[in-house]
C-alpha cells in the first residue's frame, strides 16, 4: 500500500493553500457531479453547478489562474471553459503528468504554487505532485487519503467552490471579494446580515 504520509504531513492546509498561484481542476465528479447524460440523439450532457462557475470568477479576481487536465474530451467542457475564461484546458490526457508539466513550465510556477482538485484513481499522480491537494467529498478513498484539504461537498455540487473559498480565506483575499455585492445594501440590510 502506498503511503501518503509525506503529502499529508508537513505544512497546514491554510498554510499550503495561501500559496497557491494556480488551481486546476479535473472534470467528471469535480466540475460535474460525475453523471453523464445520454440524449436520444446520442449527445452528451454534463451538469455544471453554478457556484463553482462563481467561484472561479472570483479567484480570477485574485489573480489566481486557472486550468482543467481531464481524462475526456468533450465539447461541453470547452464551451464550460471558455464561459469562465479559464485559461488552459487540456482534455483527452490519461497520464495528466505531461500537461501538468507543461503548466509548470509555462507559467513558470513550483510545485508549492500549484493546486490540484480531483476525485478518482487517475488524479493521483497531481495530488502527489500538487502542493496543494484537494478533493471533493464524494472521491475514491485513496484520493482522499492524498489530499491536504477534502471539501465537505461532493463533486457537481459546490466542491470547487468550498475549495477556492478556502484558498482565498487562506490568502486573506475572500472578505475584499465579497466586499462590492454588500454595495447596494441599505445599512438597515447590512445590519441584517450581521456585517
Amino acid at each position: 500500500m502506498i503511503s501518503f504520509a509525506s503529502q499529508t504531513g508537513g505544512p497546514a492546509p491554510r498554510e499550503r493553500a495561501a500559496r497557491v498561484k494556480l488551481v486546476i481542476f479535473d472534470v467528471d465528479g469535480v466540475l460535474t457531479d460525475g453523471g453523464i447524460y445520454v440524449g436520444q440523439g446520442g449527445e452528451l450532457f454534463k451538469p455544471f453547478h453554478v457556484r463553482d462557475g462563481m467561484g472561479i470568477t472570483l479567484a480570477h479576481r485574485a489573480g489566481l489562474q486557472t486550468a482543467i487536465i481531464t481524462g475526456r474530451a468533450s465539447e461541453q467542457v470547452t464551451r464550460r471553459a471558455a464561459e469562465l475564461h479559464i485559461g488552459e484546458v487540456f482534455q483527452g490526457k490519461l497520464d495528466k503528468r505531461v500537461a501538468y508539466r507543461e503548466l509548470k513550465e509555462k507559467l513558470s510556477l513550483g510545485d508549492d504554487e500549484i493546486a490540484y482538485v480531483g476525485d478518482d484513481l487517475i488524479d493521483l499522480p497531481l495530488l502527489l505532485l500538487a502542493g496543494f491537494p484537494a478533493a471533493v467529498a464524494d472521491a475514491v478513498s485513496e484520493v482522499r487519503a492524498a489530499a491536504a484539504y477534502v471539501s465537505r461537498f461532493a463533486g457537481g455540487h459546490g466542491a470547487v467552490r468550498d475549495i477556492l473559498e478556502f484558498i482565498l480565506k487562506a490568502q486573506g483575499r475572500w472578505e475584499e471579494l465579497i466586499a462590492p455585492f454588500y454595495e447596494t445594501a441599505s445599512p438597515q440590510d447590512t445590519a441584517r446580515l450581521g456585517q
